[in-house]
């Protein structure tokens, strides 16, 4: 690289304040980004009411135009990460409930987490435009994640059900196959199969219940998009019974809902405090068959209500078969910020916690279900506590 591209990318980096220092001119191009740039990453921080040396001021116009800029300046990653930005720095949230706005905006799982937070505000006018973004953020998680849930879980099931004795229509024959190659005949010309391969039983009943319990205080807010997402996925398979609640100080049962995540997500109502007790409480009147479900806890851990009744009904769920699994994060920001003092009291009692990423979440999920042992799964996966 020489030694004006290296100046030219410091002065980019830097703004213009950095001038004296490069020497450097700037292309029409290069002042076009800078522009756009200095709109977000120069503007100062100050207390409400007062005026900002830089920024995009309260311009709806100004604000689609600069949009318009970064998607075509910038790669789609980098345009969500300045988005996230502007939201944050400059104020520009209740912009985003204009829908010529949302239609300039490059969609990603914290601008859904935006637009639900401003969900109860936000005008009618606006919302049909906000659930068309959500929609397109959820389809493309969707292609992501969804077939990659239904074969991680199937083959649990699959797994689960699996016996070395089986009636002859349960036989599963490409595994029985693959097991006994080494017993090709010659003479015959067929495998003699050594054994069998097949399922314990062979039918459509219900083999696991899966109960999802989200925390939907702000903090949350990417957690309860991605949760939303794989308990729709989940509660399409017909060999589980999913259930979905969410909760702040109150409790939001959306099961009904879970035949389109847009409208369970649109359910949910971030910000507020945490009653996990009474979540967990709920959930518990929902367990019909201990040992044959699992139920993931997605939270922070920051408890509003009762500590002690919490802990009590944790240990309860565990002692009578539960799969129990806390989940301080189903996101991809990095650590989250939790209780470090819940999270230890619910490790001491058998609940394994950690943070789980969406793309591991279907193998967490299927290790749950063949009763694995979750915590040397997560310390295998994650590099867990």
């Amino acid at each position: 690289m020489s030694d004006e591209e290296r100046m030219r990318r410091w002065r980019m980096v830097l703004g213009s304040e950095a001038d004296p220092e490069t020497g450097t001119t700037l292309s029409a191009a290069d002042r076009s980004v800078d522009a756009a740039l200095s709109a977000l990453y120069d503007a100062e921080r100050g207390e409400p009411g007062t005026k900002r040396s830089a920024g995009l001021g309260s311009s709806a116009p100004r604000v689609a135009r600069w949009l318009g800029d970064i998607r075509q300046y910038f790669p789609s990653s980098v345009v969500q990460v300045m988005q996230r930005d502007a939201v944050e720095r400059l104020g520009i949230t209740r912009m985003l409930m204009e829908p010529e706005l949302l239609n300039a905006v490059e969609p990603d799982v914290h601008l859904v987490s935006t637009l639900l937070a401003l969900n109860e505000v936000m005008p009618e006018e606006t919302k049909q435009t906000a659930r068309e973004v959500v929609r397109r953020v959820v389809a493309e998680l969707e292609e992501r994640l969804a077939e990659r849930t239904r074969a991680a879980v199937t083959g649990a099931l699959d797994r689960a059900g699996r016996t070395g004795r089986p009636r002859h229509s349960d036989i599963d024959w490409d595994r029985t196959i693959r097991a006994n190659l080494k017993h090709f005949s010659p003479t015959l010309g067929t495998i003699v199969p050594d054994r069998l391969v097949g399922y314990a039983r062979r039918n459509h009943s219900v083999q696991r219940d899966v109960v999802l319990a989200i925390d939907q205080s702000g903090s949350m807010a990417e957690s309860v998009v991605y949760a939303g997402l794989f308990g729709a996925v989940l509660a399409s398979m017909r060999a589980l019974r999913t259930s979905l609640v969410v909760f702040d100080t109150s409790v939001v049962d959306l099961t009904d809902e879970l035949d389109d995540p847009v409208d369970v997500l649109f359910g949910t109502q971030l910000g507020g405090g945490t009653d996990i007790n009474r979540a967990v409480a709920y959930c518990e009147g929902l367990i019909t068959r201990p040992g044959e479900t699992v139920m993931v806890l997605v939270s922070d851990l920051y408890e509003g209500g009762v500590r002690e009744e919490l802990l009590r009904r944790a240990r309860s769920l565990v002692e009578s078969g539960v799969q129990l699994i806390a989940l301080l994060a189903l996101s991809d920001s990095g650590t989250p910020s939790y209780d470090a003092e819940n999270a230890a009291a619910l490790a001491d009692l058998g609940v394994p916690t950690f943070a789980c990423t969406p793309d591991l979440f279907p193998d967490l999920l299927a290790a749950a279900i063949r009763r694995d042992d979750i915590g040397s799964w997560a310390a295998t996966n994650l590099g867990g506590d």
